[in-house]
């Protein structure tokens, strides 16, 4: 499965930290609204 711009993504739930503690976000969360999705895959890890 790919994503491309304009189509839409896949609902999805993933664990994310944000204001000093780990909590769970899902896409539904903000349905309705503009939404700018990035991640960083080398973070947390040793490289």
């Amino acid at each position: 499965m790919s994503t491309r711009v304009g189509k839409l993504v896949p609902e999805f739930t993933i664990p994310a930290y944000c204001n000093g503690k780990v909590t769970k976000v899902s896409l539904s969360d903000y349905k309705g609204k503009w939404l700018w999705i990035f991640f960083y895959p080398g973070d947390f890890t040793f490289v």
